[in-house]
């Protein structure tokens, strides 16, 4: 650049700040690692599996109705161990235990993934109260209970 334009350009700091978009507060909630209610302890079988995650055996367990997610994704939901192998993306990332910000099966039912779609692919999203459960049994250690 010319000494004229970075002059001109020293001339305008801080009234380039006033042009800047108003993008207001945050919308979402920031992610936490602790367990919301460490009380309660929550089943992998009985809370989620069978629970709040069972209706993503349509299309994450090979006897679903459409089991297009282990077809295009990998991932099966069928148990733990399964499950703990994460898809050809998440890998073993799917779930780190202790660290519910880390694990891809968290992020894939918020609401905004880092990559691909949000889960439940159709049907309505989880619920905060949901995607908690899901948050405090990774924080509890993601057991295979």
């Amino acid at each position: 650049m010319r000494p004229l334009v970075l002059i001109a350009l020293a001339g305008l700091a801080g009234c380039i700040d006033a042009l800047a978009p108003d993008v207001g507060p945050l919308v979402t909630s920031t992610c936490s690692n602790a367990d919301a209610d460490p009380a309660t302890s929550v089943s992998l079988r009985r809370d989620l599996l069978t629970g709040v995650l069972g209706p993503c055996a349509t299309c994450h367990t090979p006897a679903g109705s459409t089991p297009i997610g282990i077809a295009i994704g990998g991932f099966d939901m069928t148990n733990f161990e399964s499950l703990s192998a994460g898809g050809t993306r998440s890998s073993l990332d799917i779930v780190v235990p202790g660290m519910p910000c880390d694990s891809v099966l968290l992020q894939k039912i918020g609401d905004a993934p880092p990559f691909g779609a949000r889960m439940p692919l159709e049907g309505a999203p989880l619920t905060p109260a949901e995607r908690q459960l899901v948050s405090d049994w990774i924080a509890e250690g993601a057991r295979d209970n």
